[in-house]
């Protein structure tokens, strides 16, 4: 007996750190309760979506949503102040209107690729060609044949309509090795490599302008005339790019392919600000009781594309921040360390603001436990990818213990890519983006359907629940927990024409 105590003695001490974490789970219940019985969530998404509506970053409705939320985080009894961060130019929205000519008219449904140009108050008329400008031997091949045209830039993308005909193993396995086509990591992934590819591509919209083409047009890659917007102000373009319904773009392909010329007429009125301005990061937080310098981080972007009015992408994830503050600090528990709930702007154009408050509290990124971000829309959360930290499988099983019987219960090795969470993976921060129900969020995400009609209460006070259960776990673990790897943070590349190509 007293042999088998040594030998389990010696293999706790063999133990990493984080199968030895010992989580605290005493104050689930009121936080349940709070999150549950007394949820403010959805009266706030509604007033976020119907009275602030879209949050385009650089607009003034982004600053107002900067402003209602601090001082809802303040009417919380929490204290909340904005962090300004430098933003490039800003860029809106105008009137648009396409239409197809030939071979029949009709109307298409397009709306401006983000801070593209416009069509400086004319109505540009050409056919439609395809051209592929991916590298600078395939330019060669088309840039004396796009003069007048506008430019189909690439097939069709491969969308399949759920509600139709249902899709068979072949329709399946072409489906998928298209998509793995297209997004095949390149050979050469280093930082010289990719810089030189992000710089051809936009000094190939300068070429194409100067050649004489009229503009691009991009398939909306969702069914049922939805779009999937984007754009940046790190690659603002003069060449006008139009997004059209994925219908539209595999008609005019279609035309294209049966020998058909077609002809389309657009007229598109953009504007872009004069210089760069600033934007600023909602930052709110309960001080920790015992270790007020050591910090959870609680995080969600509150910009948005401006076609709908940005409900699950993300304002579903800012208002369930929001509520989880609510829910800690109006259920009466103190947590050890702050608790400090972000609400990052720029996320859209390429994860801005997160990255700025990254780099601006570089120095205090040791002391930070952990960020949790939520950000895949309006559905419940169902659990955790590790993000690399494998190791913490046994941590997160007991965290999400108190909720595993609300559904949140999945801890499953895998990354998770394109938010906020990833500004702070660089120094070495514990980040997750936590996993959740779907709720048709392929459909709404960037498109002019993601509007309050598809928020999803129950959903969103459970992902309530979960945030404030964790984040007030992790606040209460009696240690910070192990680092992982660190590496430099690049910023974010703010692309220009190359000499010679601005001016023309």
């Amino acid at each position: 007996m007293r042999s088998s105590l040594i030998v389990a003695a010696a293999l706790a001490i063999a133990l990493p750190l984080r199968a030895q974490v010992q989580v605290d789970t005493a104050g689930a219940g009121a936080l349940i309760d709070q999150a549950m019985n007394h949820s403010e969530v959805m009266a706030n998404t509604q007033h976020l979506a119907d009275a602030i509506g879209p949050r385009l970053t650089g607009s003034a409705a982004a600053r107002k949503a900067n402003d209602w939320t601090a001082s809802k985080f303040q009417g919380y009894g929490l204290t909340a102040a904005l962090e300004p961060w430098n933003f490039g130019v800003t860029w809106e929205r105008g009137p648009i209107q396409v239409r197809l000519l030939e071979p029949f008219p009709r109307q298409i449904t397009g709306h401006s690729w983000a801070w593209t140009a416009g069509t400086n108050g004319k109505t540009l008329v050409g056919t439609v060609m395809r051209a592929n400008f991916s590298t600078p031997e395939s330019l060669a091949v088309y840039q004396d044949k796009v003069k007048g045209k506008w430019i189909l830039p690439a097939a069709p993308f491969p969308v399949w309509n759920t509600d139709g005909i249902p899709m068979t193993a072949a329709d399946s396995e072409a489906q998928a090795a298209e998509r793995q086509r297209r997004f095949q990591p390149p050979a050469d992934t280093s930082q010289a490599a990719m810089e030189k590819r992000r710089q051809f591509g936009l000094d190939a919209l300068y070429m194409l302008k100067k050649a004489g083409a009229l503009g691009t047009l991009t398939d909306g890659a969702k069914e049922h005339a939805l779009m999937n917007m984007s754009g940046s102000p790190n690659r603002v373009s003069t060449l006008p790019n139009i997004v059209i319904s994925h219908e539209d773009y595999a008609m005019l392909d279609r035309q294209l392919q049966a020998g058909m010329t077609p002809k389309v007429e657009a007229r598109v009125d953009n504007q872009f600000g004069k210089s760069a301005v600033t934007q600023w990061n909602t930052v709110a937080e309960i001080k920790g009781s015992e270790l007020p310098g050591q910090v959870v981080i609680l995080g969600a972007h509150l910009d948005s594309w401006d076609l709908g009015t940005g409900v699950t992408d993300n304002g579903t994830g800012s208002m369930v921040v929001l509520e989880a503050a609510r829910v800690i600090a109006q259920s009466g528990l103190k947590p050890r360390r702050t608790i400090r709930f972000i609400l990052f702007t720029g996320e859209e154009e390429g994860l801005l603001g997160s990255n700025a408050y990254a780099a601006a509290h570089a120095a205090d990124m040791d002391s930070i436990q952990a960020v949790l971000v939520l950000d895949n829309g309006t559905g419940a959360i169902t659990g955790q990818a590790l993000q690399g930290r494998n190791d913490d499988h046994a941590l997160w099983d007991s965290l999400l213990a108190p909720v595993a019987s609300m559904g949140a219960k999945d801890v499953r090795e895998g990354n998770k890519g394109g938010t906020d969470h990833l500004s702070f993976i660089p120094y070495g921060v514990p980040a997750w983006n936590f996993d959740q129900i779907s709720r048709g969020y392929n459909h709404t995400h960037h498109s002019q359907s993601d509007t309050y009609e598809h928020a999803v209460g129950p959903d969103l006070m459970q992902a309530s629940a979960v945030m404030a259960v964790t984040a007030y776990e992790l606040a209460n673990l009696d240690q910070l927990l192990p680092r992982g790897p660190k590496r430099p943070a690049t910023p974010p590349v703010v692309l220009k024409p190359s000499p010679g190509l601005a001016k023309n």
